[in-house]
């Protein structure tokens, strides 16, 4: 009985010792959400799904491993479990493994930004010689898979290393945005925020090594296994000076961001226009001079013999005309300047190469950028071999602010009207330099140019940059799709595309109506001889996408058909617009007549068509494919009904009627003239 009571007296101090371990456990997940400082031995297993997989496979036994680790670095834990933060920044935000660079390329600007505005006040705290330069430089090393990104910003202090690489999504660049908005006036500043963690898409480790002005410089470091190291650096790195040092050690299977030429087509495709220079490391083989005693006396020997060969082809000269003695043996002399050049070898040459020379010209006043310039640019990132046709350059401001800069080319690309029917989803294997319409970006970092909802299909052919403070930076295409700002922008973006249109046609409508033979007094106030000629030919390339305008854009369709041109009975070799055909209808004419075919010749024969032109009647030759869906969608024009003669019973107007609207007008003009 007594051995009973023994055994439920045990039990029931296990359950309270379980109990008790349960509360301990609620009460450390209610701590604080700031970074804790980890007791246990540095190095040790991480928390995370994978970290058992990791130390199976002996990695962080391995010596490399364990170099990795500082003997005076103190543990960190993240802020939230690794499997969460990949999960919410790697799956949901990173689909593309390249905008890693993108990333990172941002944040050094964003440093870079700071440093500089505190300079303004602070000329000290750039600091002296290579460490003043702000710029921005990126090299890799193959044998031991490393890619390297260095900024000279503004740097971090230890407690800064602590609080914004290790929780989620928080960042330096909004304190600062808030420090600044009292005295300050700023918008292009940062550290290091949710975009740093997407380094992790192609590194297994990274190394963060990072000076603040005044302050030590510290290494943090982490395998995104749930806890990081920051330690102060004793010398195993050289002195920044100021800035941070990114060492990215990267997965087995992101090699290709070691080369060069990968690097390069990634930096000019993210980060072109980013505000600071950004330098890549590369290697080339070039022309070295030789020295050294063995090649001067090997080029000694290849002189001797130059001179030897000379002296023969001197005598075959002179015997074979020697009334040549006085003219000059041009061999000779281009024989000797190649003796007093120097002997050169080639050798892989390492230097850095300026990649983003490119600048950002949308951010300037239209009235300060050339024509040169602006067609430089053009070509730049249309991969385009003409000029452009024109550009369209304009600031938006309202709600959603922002600096567009537009072009229309000259030449509608070859596969134009094939892509327009359905824009394709970009192939894995695109070609390198194959341009899209327009390059969205945020504070000039690249975002996206598959953006749908940023241009209609119809002006698809439109080419440039948008560049808005207004939306977010670190989301995917999808999330950036269905951002409300997309819209005011895209509103804008087209309303300014149609102006540009619509004034080229009325310079086209001024020239017609001036005529060839003008005074040259009154040329001032003619459009020039390239500005006649610009919608004729933008309507030779893109009038069909015009024409696809009408029917998708209700909204712009009045608009639209103001720019349709067509061929006519009275226009028969140059196309008339719809103004110009309402401007020659018979007095009490109320409908536009228009009849489909293959050609002009097609329709002109027709009996309906035939029967209205005797009649003194203007018909539109609609020959194109789409000019009949058009149709469909354009009920009217200005009042004036759209009438098919080879469908409908037409109409015509009588004679009485005529001469009524006639009476009308009279009387009209009677009346005011008393009035």
């Amino acid at each position: 009985m007594k051995r009973g009571h023994q055994n439920l007296l045990l039990g029931a101090l296990c359950l309270l010792c379980v109990f008790a371990g349960a509360l301990a456990v609620d009460a450390a997940a209610d701590l604080s959400d700031t970074p804790k400082v980890s007791e246990e031995v540095v190095g040790s297993t991480g928390t995370d799904a994978a970290a058992a997989e990791r130390e199976a496979g002996g990695k962080m036994s391995s010596p490399a491993f364990q170099r990795k680790i500082r003997d005076n670095a103190q543990k960190f834990e993240f802020q939230a479990e690794v499997n969460r933060l990949m999960d919410i920044l790697i799956h949901s935000l990173y689909s593309n493994k390249d905008i890693f660079l993108r990333e990172l390329i941002s944040n050094a600007s964003d440093a870079l930004d700071k440093i500089r505005f505190l300079s303004l006040t602070d000329k000290s705290v750039l600091g002296e010689g290579d460490t003043a330069n702000l710029d921005i430089h990126i090299w890799a090393d193959k044998a031991s898979r490393q890619l390297y990104v260095r900024d000279r910003g503004i740097g971090m202090t230890r407690d800064e290393l602590v609080k914004n690489l290790g929780t989620i999504a928080k960042s330096g660049t909004s304190a600062f945005l808030e420090q600044m908005q009292k005295g300050g006036d700023i918008n292009l500043i940062g550290q290091f925020g949710v975009g740093f963690y997407s380094v992790y898409l192609v590194a297994d480790w990274v190394e963060v090594v990072t000076k603040a002005p005044g302050d030590k410089q510290y290494i943090w470091a982490s395998g995104a296994d749930g806890a990081f190291t920051v330690s102060e650096d004793e010398g195993e790195n050289e002195d920044l000076g100021r800035g941070t040092l990114i060492k990215i050690h990267l997965k087995e299977d992101a090699e290709e961001y070691v080369d060069e030429a990968r690097l390069k087509s990634l930096i000019s495709k993210y980060s072109e226009f980013i505000n600071f220079a950004i330098y890549l490391q590369t290697t080339n083989e070039k022309d070295v001079p030789v020295e050294g005693e063995g090649e001067e006396a090997a080029a000694d020997a290849d002189k001797i013999d130059t001179e030897d060969a000379d002296k023969d082809d001197k005598q075959d000269a002179k015997s074979e005309d020697e009334e040549d003695d006085d003219v000059v043996d041009e061999d000779e002399e281009e024989q000797e300047k190649e003796e007093e050049k120097p002997k050169t070898v080639k050798q892989n040459v390492t230097e850095w190469e300026h990649l983003n020379d490119n600048k950002a010209i949308w951010l300037r006043k239209a009235k300060d950028v050339s024509t040169e310039e602006y067609n430089k640019f053009y070509k730049a990132i249309s991969k385009d071999w003409d000029d452009s046709l024109t550009h369209i350059h304009f600031k938006a401001e309202g709600d959603v602010e922002f600096k567009a800069l537009l072009f229309i080319p000259k030449h509608a690309p070859w596969d134009f009207y094939d892509n327009i029917q359905r824009p394709k989803p970009k192939a894995a294997g695109a070609v390198p330099g194959a341009s899209a319409g327009l390059k969205l970006y945020v504070r000039r970092v690249f975002i996206s140019d598959d953006i749908d909802e940023l241009l209609p299909r119809y002006l698809s052919f439109l080419r440039g940059v948008v560049d808005s403070d207004s939306l977010p930076l670190n989301v995917n295409r999808e999330t950036l799709q269905a951002h409300s700002s997309l819209k005011t922008i895209k509103k804008k973006v087209v309303r300014k595309a149609l102006d540009a249109i619509k004034k080229m046609a009325d310079d086209e409508v001024a020239c017609n109506a001036a005529g060839s033979d003008i005074d040259e007094d009154n040329k001032i106030n003619k459009p020039s001889m390239d500005e006649c000629k610009k919608f004729g030919i933008l309507y030779k390339e893109f009038g069909r996408a015009l024409k696809l305008g009408i029917m998708e854009d209700d909204s712009n369709r009045g608009r639209l058909a103001k720019l349709l041109r067509f061929h006519s009975s009275k226009s028969l070799d140059k196309l008339t617009s719809l103004a110009d055909y309402v401007s020659r209808v018979k007095p009490g004419q109320k409908s536009i007549y228009w009849m489909a075919g293959l050609s002009q010749q097609e329709v002109a024969l027709s009996p309906f068509a035939e029967k209205l032109v005797a009649e003194g009647f203007e018909v539109l030759y609609m020959t194109d494919v789409l000019d009949e869906y058009v149709m469909q969608q354009l009920p009217d024009f200005e009042d004036f009904k759209f009438v098919n003669i080879a469908k409908e019973d037409v109409d015509l107007p009588t004679e009485e009627s005529e001469n009524a609207e006639v009476c009308e007008r009279v009387e009209c003009i009677g009346a005011m003239m008393l009035y």
